[in-house]
Parts: structure tokens; sequence; C-alpha cells
């Protein structure tokens, strides 16, 4: 370390393959850290670096050691289970390189509500949602009646003056008339209680209003759907693309298996034994081999 603390510009000190540590019965040398060291990193930055990523390797080879001698007779289950993962994870990488080679991603809104509409039933509403809008002024507005008339009105005219005056005045307006909200979260817009219960403002589409002492609030409710009715399809567009996917990918994948398998039967790589004779009380019998009808998948 002291070596290095000596050194300030990175390419002189990783031309050499000196030994930087030693631990655990392992060697750590200049040509192991070569290919993780930042690009660019020089002077005081590089020293810093390169201590920490020293301390972590001796760490990690006193943790290793000890483990190996606590654990020397599990060695062998351990050794099975690191197989087991880098089986997984070669098998993950052959389906991936295929399903990257074949996957069409482009799904269709008709494929979308064709899933929908075929599966409505397994989705349903756990939580009340709404549409609406909520508009928050000054309690002394003094043309609080005009505004909560030109609200309620459904003239286009009437809603741009409506649009036009919350501007003008800087009213806040929470417009959720276009998407569906949980109906919790609307209630937050409001001076509400949690220990209250609201489901009472949920029976009309009139414009009404709520109080607290420095403001007033119109607020309407356009939309309900209620626990256990079906949950809107453009709240689970992105749900259903995200399964469809899915489905392509495991089609290609149990596709390319099935090609797998039948290309090595055809070719002679496989060989399924007789599992029915294996199971008989005559443990000497030699394994069969199926007949060709039962072996094919």
């Amino acid at each position: 370390m002291l070596l290095l603390a000596g050194c300030r510009e990175l390419p002189r000190y990783f031309a050499s393959d000196t030994t930087i540590a030693r631990a655990g019965g392992n060697e750590l040398r200049m040509r192991d850290v070569r290919s993780v060291v930042p690009k660019g990193l020089s002077g005081d930055d590089s020293v810093a670096f390169m201590k920490l990523y020293v301390d972590r390797w001796i760490v990690k080879q006193l943790k290793l050691e000890e483990a190996e001698r606590l654990f020397s007779s599990s060695a062998g289950d351990i050794d099975k289970m690191v197989e087991e993962y880098r089986q997984a994870l070669l098998i993950r990488e052959l389906d991936q390189h295929y399903v990257d080679q074949s996957i069409d991603t482009l799904i269709t809104e008709e494929e979308i509500a064709a899933y929908y509409n075929s599966h409505k039933a397994d989705f349903k509403l756990d939580r009340t949602i709404v549409k609406g809008r909520i508009v928050q002024f000054a309690a002394g507005y003094r043309q609080a009646s005009k505004l909560k008339t030109l609200m309620a009105s459904k003239a286009k005219t009437q809603q741009q003056d409506f649009s036009d005056i919350c501007e003008k005045n800087n009213f806040t307006v929470s417009d959720f008339r276009s998407q569906w909200i949980d109906f919790p979260e609307f209630l937050s817009y409001l001076p509400t209680l949690r220990s209250q219960n609201y489901d009472s403002v949920l029976g009309t589409t009139s414009v009404q209003e709520m109080r607290d002492s420095h403001w007033r609030y119109y607020f309407q409710i356009d939309a309900v759907m209620r626990v256990g009715e079906p949950i809107p399809l453009e709240r689970l567009r992105r749900n259903i693309r995200r399964i469809l996917y899915n489905q392509r990918k495991s089609d290609i994948i149990r596709q390319h298996d099935e090609a797998l398998l039948h290309r090595a039967e055809e070719e002679g790589e496989v060989k399924i034994f007789g599992g029915r004779r294996m199971l008989t009380d005559d443990a000497s019998a030699e394994p069969a081999p199926y007949e060709e009808n039962q072996a094919k998948r």
C-alpha cells in the first residue's frame, strides 16, 4: 500500500505486474485489477480507488477461507447448487437468444381489447374509483355562485368561461375527468377527515361543495365504479400488454424446446429408456428402450 500511495500516475504502476496483496492463500496482482479501474482515473482518485478495491478483496478472501473451514462438510451441496445455477443461467441465455430473434413486440389495441373481453371476470376492482373535477378558490370570492353554475353546465361555451375564470383568478383545478382515480386519492384534494366516511358524495353527478377556514371547494364526480365491478380497460392496458408479451415469449421457448427435442430424436441423440420396467421388482433387468411410438411426444 505504501508503494501504491507513492504512485500518482495510473499508467505508471499499471504497467507492472506487481503483487498488491496476499490473503487466504491467494494473491492479488496488478493485472487482476486493470480491467476494473475506471477509465481516466489518475492521481489521488486512483490511489483511493485502489485502496478500497484491495480492502474489499482482502475481506472477501478472508471470508471465503473461513467459509471453507466452517462448511467443508457441505461443500458438495454448494458445488451442486453452483452447477445448477450455472446451468439455469445458460438455459436462460439460450431462451432469451431465441426470443430476441423471433418475438414480435407489436401488440395491437385489438389484441389487448380481445384479451380483456375474454378475461374480464378475472379483473375485479378492490376499491372504488371515480372520474371528476375539483376547483379550489378563496372563501371570499364574490362570484362563487356563477362559478358553480358554469362548472355544472354541459355547454362548451360555459365550460370555456369556467376555465377562463379559473385561469384569470389562479384557482387550483384538479381535473380527473379523462382518467380513473382511486376515490381516497380524489378525497385527498378536499378538506376531508380520514376517520369519516364520504360514500354519500358518490350518489350524484351534481356540483358539490366543501369548505375549510380559508378555502371553498367545488367538486363534481362524473363517474363511479365500485368494488367488485370489472377494472376498466384503460387501467389494465399496460398489464395486458405485458401478459401478451410474456405469452409470446413462452410460446417461442416452447416451440424451440419441441423443435430441439424432435431434431435430437431424429438424429438419434436421445434415447428414452423403459421407466416402467425399471420400477418392477426385477431390479436386475436391463433398461429397454420404449417403442418408437412411445418415445415420440
